[in-house]
């Protein structure tokens, strides 16, 4: 279900660097293309259940003060294997992003010809994010509608008929087992899955577990290149408002960015991205928040800010 706050500023190239310099990463260092390397672990306050396996990143850790957040990341630069993790291993309300996941899964499960499939539904299974789904109660939509609908415009009807077409939330979290992937799991449908409780095990993922989903799902062989294309072009047109104030507002304008957002209670403002810089090998950036009180705002700069540092930190 996206929700859609006011927007922010994109943040230009000469930015980024100016963060980097301005917010030094503390005892990590970008010799060529050698991956960035941890002096000590996360302290104190700010670091995870999991921080002795993440780099030290001062630059997030004021992030997380600024805006009054948990945030986790996981970033990747594929061509040279160097990472930014911070809280990656933690768990967080994955909300909308696993509608990319969802559209990758059911085309897994069947041939191509099986977008063409009709989907009929009524008004009694339209949610409140069902700006396109509502438009077609009376003839139904195809799959591939389904997951144009799913995947750009994050409408929560068609989320909810891909995982309905697919076999239930279970199977989708079978399907991320497949990818290798034990940490993500599905077990409601929306708008249940955006209550986003902290300490909920439900419905939930950790930014390193749904990045390398993506990235399997993007770049790697989890789909056949023709499935594999039609996904990628789903989540290169993101036409969610959301999606032009995360990921997207925080790397170069002529980048091209493939993601899939996700907003729900406790503040919880997600972002899950393949980014390719021009001329180099792509970048995954997972970012994640959330905060400690149900109806808290929604600060979408974090994710911005985020993803530049990650650019900065990376390239």
């Amino acid at each position: 279900m996206t929700r859609d706050p006011s927007s922010q500023p994109t943040i230009t190239r000469r930015a980024l660097l100016g963060m980097a310099a301005l917010s030094p990463l503390a005892g990590c260092a970008k010799d060529g293309p050698s991956a960035v390397v941890p002096s000590a672990p996360a302290a104190s306050a700010s670091s995870s259940a999991t921080a002795g396996a993440d780099n030290r990143h001062d630059r997030l850790v004021e992030l997380e003060r600024k805006f009054d957040v948990r945030l986790g990341m996981y970033a990747l630069a594929t061509g040279t294997g160097a990472t930014v993790a911070h809280r990656a291993d933690e768990r967080f309300a994955f909300c909308s992003t696993f509608k990319g996941l969802a559209a990758a899964a059911v085309l897994a499960h069947n041939p191509l010809s099986h977008l063409d499939t009709v989907v009929r539904y009524t008004e009694g299974d339209l949610m409140k994010s069902a700006v396109i789904t509502r438009k077609h109660v009376a003839t139904g939509m195809t799959i591939r509608q389904l997951c144009d609908a799913a995947v750009r415009y994050s409408d929560g009807t068609a989320g909810n008929l891909l995982l309905r077409d697919l076999g239930g939330p279970a199977r989708l979290t079978a399907y991320a087992r497949g990818l290798g992937d034990t940490v993500t799991r599905m077990d409601r449908v929306e708008p249940e899955i955006v209550s986003a409780v902290p300490g909920d095990p439900r419905d939930t993922t950790s930014p390193r577990a749904i990045g390398t989903d993506y990235q399997r799902i993007v770049l790697g062989d989890a789909l056949p290149a023709d499935k594999r294309a039609f996904l990628r072009d789903l989540l290169e047109r993101n036409a969610t408002g959301a999606g032009a104030r995360r990921v997207r507002a925080g790397v170069p304008k002529g980048w091209t960015v493939a993601d899939k957002t996700g907003t729900g209670d406790y503040g919880t403002v997600n972002d899950i991205a393949v980014v390719w810089p021009p001329g180099a090998a792509p970048l995954v950036v997972s970012i994640m928040s959330s905060k400690a009180t149900r109806d808290a705002g929604y600060d979408q700069a974090v994710i911005a800010e985020a993803a530049a540092y990650a650019v900065a930190t990376l390239t």
